[in-house]
């Protein structure tokens, strides 16, 4: 049961294996499993590849049944269509195309495992780039707000610095009157006089300033503060919007990517497996010389050749009689007058059914 499901696999005649010795039978079936399980491979690495990229085991699955299928109808249909020939040159131009193909094929499907057998590096490797990609992203939205932020605060650090001059300056009032009363400095009398009175009025009036001031610079403050606050929000919230992006940086051409960051070598060792499995049908019949199956094959179909070209034949011979006939009788038919007249009658009666339609023609015009 399982021998005939390989044979099957390996595309060849069912009814002509079957008069075959075992030992034929055993290689074709062989071939047939190789045939299978480079498909069967071709599945799982597909279905990896596709949910890498749809995030869906069902889409994988259904892709990945449609991709082992056409791996295994292409292997099948190279397997099958090789001949053997009486020459090796020949036999391999003959496969040479069909080995270009089975390496493109063995690429195709072995990148998709690669990436599942490194994951693990794979994703160190992509984490890597995702911090690099995240903190580039934030140095990128910072440029966007630190300069009004840099303003707004050194806008609030020259509001601070205003009434830190208005308090010295009314500190330095301070200072002088008192000073004015205690005689230490201006008149140097000792008492309350018009000097003090008037330095002490200057004091006063500025610091109804510095109050004044000290009120509408908070007010400017808070609403600078404010905005502050509201502009490292927005540069947060952008933060935290573009970080999905950068967390979903793991599709499969990101996983290529950093894959080929990797050593190259182990790559390069799982490449030669699949080239090994996908050519490996191929290279077992261009190796082994003709067997049973070959001779009983080219047989038939040398037999239908043979056929064909003597149908060929035949249909040519039968034209070139039947024109030569058909020559020979209207050659002999030009010599006998009953035709000739039979044939002068008719062209007479011919014309006249046109002259008599020519003239109800134009009759009718008047």
């Amino acid at each position: 049961m399982l021998q005939q499901f390989f044979l099957v696999c390996s595309g060849v005649d069912r009814a002509l294996i079957r008069e075959c010795s075992a030992g034929e039978q055993t290689k074709y079936a062989g071939i047939g499993a190789t045939v299978f399980f480079t498909a069967l491979m071709a599945f799982i690495a597909s279905a990896y590849a596709l949910y890498t990229v749809f995030d869906s085991i069902f889409a994988a699955i259904g892709f990945g049944i449609v991709w082992g299928l056409l791996i295994f109808n292409l292997d099948r249909f190279i397997v099958s269509t090789l001949r053997k020939k009486d020459s090796k040159f020949a036999e391999f131009s003959q496969a040479a195309p069909r080995i270009i193909l089975a390496i493109i094929i063995a690429i195709v499907i072995s990148k998709p495992l690669e990436l599942k057998i490194f994951e693990k590096e794979i994703n160190q490797v992509l984490l890597e780039h995702k911090n690099e990609l995240t903190l580039s992203n934030k140095s990128q939205i910072a440029e966007q707000y630190t300069p009004e932020i840099q303003q707004i605060n050194q806008e609030i650090i020259d509001l601070k610095a205003e009434v830190t001059t208005k308090e010295k300056e009314v500190n330095d009032w301070y200072e002088t009157y008192i000073a004015e009363a205690e005689g230490r400095k201006g008149t140097e009398l000792i008492g309350k006089g018009p000097v003090y009175k008037e330095k002490r009025e200057k004091h006063d009036a500025t610091l109804q300033e510095l109050q004044a001031l000290r009120a509408i610079n908070a007010e400017k403050i808070t609403s600078k503060e404010v905005a502050v606050k509201n502009l490292i929000a927005q540069q947060k919230a952008q933060e935290a919007n573009t970080q999905p992006v950068i967390d979903g940086f793991d599709g499969l051409m990101a996983r290529v990517n950093a894959l080929n960051e990797l050593p190259w070598l182990p790559s390069l060792f799982i490449l030669l497996l699949f080239l090994a499995i996908e050519t490996a049908p191929i290279f077992a019949k261009l190796i082994t010389s003709k067997g049973e199956y070959d001779l009983k094959l080219q047989d038939a179909e040398d037999a239908v050749k043979t056929w064909v070209k003597q149908k060929i034949d035949q249909r040519k011979t039968l034209l070139q009689t039947d024109i030569s006939l058909n020559k020979k009788v209207y050659l002999d038919l030009m010599e006998e007058e009953e035709v000739y007249l039979y044939k002068r009658k008719k062209a007479r009666e011919l014309m006249k059914l046109q002259a008599d339609a020519f003239f109800n023609l134009h009759k009718k015009q008047f």
